[in-house]
């Protein structure tokens, strides 16, 4: 048995996993260092649910794709995170900017519960969906504030699209707190159940899913369902596995 081993039974733990095991004590408290990182991450939690999404910059960073930026019902953050319901739908001005055309797929960006997710990985995460789906008639890229998953059905409605794909912030947490998800809805419209969605989640740097890996797993299931009709439930995702090399190793925590 090692030395660290001996010191440290939950050293081999830790590198499994990005959870909080094993952190030691001082006194009745957990150690200083421990504390401090607890506290580090509580606070890019909620600054990433708080900080505004920056539109002008994710649009310079798709410079190139025809864009719509839009505003959700919620007139602010804190009516966004009061009311969910407004944020499930357009504001007035928002819709009436939709303009229908024929589209096999829509892409929606929100900033979500992660504006840090979105700034960080919305626009590689398009950029190789795009390309993998280039053979598809796509719409303009709506970036769309304070907005939750739901408001990509009305906004794919509006658009004449087939299909939508929401690339939203998740909900940080403390291990975490910019991933990004992904949520496929065959023939959106206001009412679509949960239930007839797919989602990719977990996009991120930091033992997640990469964008282009994202990328190519939401290229799959489009392709299959046009083929099929249909999206949620009934789709089950069976793209390739990810070669272990692929994977995103765990970041390393700081040592006390």
């Amino acid at each position: 048995m090692s030395d660290d081993l001996t010191r440290d039974p939950f050293a081999r733990l830790r590198q499994a996993t990005p959870a909080r095991i094993g952190l030691g004590r001082s006194g009745a408290g957990l150690p200083t260092s421990a504390l401090a990182s607890f506290r580090l991450d509580a606070a890019r939690a909620r600054d990433a649910v708080h900080a505004p999404l920056d539109v002008g910059a994710l649009q310079d960073e798709l410079s190139g794709f025809d864009t719509l930026a839009l505003a959700s019902a919620a007139a602010d953050r804190s009516v966004y995170l009061r009311r969910p319901d407004l944020g499930r739908k357009l504001s007035d001005e928002s819709r009436s900017a939709l303009r229908r055309g024929g589209y096999d797929l829509a892409f929606v960006i929100c900033d979500g519960l992660s504006s840090a997710a979105v700034q960080a990985h919305a626009g590689a995460t398009l950029r190789a969906a795009h390309e993998a789906l280039s053979d598809l008639s796509i719409a303009p890229v709506a970036i769309v504030t304070q907005g939750r998953v739901a408001v990509g059905d009305e906004i794919g409605q509006g658009l004449g699209a087939r299909m939508v794909a929401v690339l939203i912030g998740e909900r940080p947490g403390l291990t975490v707190a910019d991933s990004l998800g992904i949520y496929l809805t065959h023939n959106p419209q206001p009412g679509c159940p949960d239930s007839d969605r797919n989602c990719l989640s977990n996009i991120h740097l930091s033992g997640g899913q990469t964008p282009v890996q994202a990328a190519s797993k939401l290229a799959w299931l489009v392709r299959e369902a046009r083929r099929r009709g249909l999206t949620g439930t009934k789709l089950k995702e069976e793209a390739p596995s990810l070669a272990a090399s692929e994977i995103m190793p765990l970041p390393e925590r700081p040592k006390d």
